[in-house]
């Protein structure tokens, strides 16, 4: 894979007080990442875009809510979740943009 379509993989951070509390305590990181992504390439774009050695990746299958508008029933779009361990002494500063 290229570059760009590295920097494609990861869509978002997920910022919640469970990944917050994760990144404190085990130097882990969330990531919602495209749906057709493997760990090598999650791997990758971590390391080329935050410069920082990856230790270990889960990721995880999030499947979406059904929903109610009215008397429509509708259903949130499923989506990707990376869990990324970081070596010892390596951090991800999430705060700057």
């Amino acid at each position: 894979m290229n570059q760009l379509e590295l920097m494609k993989v990861l869509v978002a951070p997920v910022i919640s007080e469970k990944s917050t509390r994760l990144a404190d305590t085990e130097n882990r990181y969330v990531f919602k990442v495209r749906k057709d992504a493997t760990k090598p390439q999650v791997k990758r774009a971590v390391e080329q875009m935050f410069e920082v050695e990856v230790e270990s990746v889960q990721l995880m299958n999030v499947k979406g809510k059904s929903k109610r508008f009215g008397r429509m029933l509708g259903k949130r779009p499923d989506w990707k979740k990376a869990y990324i361990r970081l070596k010892a002494d390596q951090e991800i500063d999430l705060s700057v943009s």
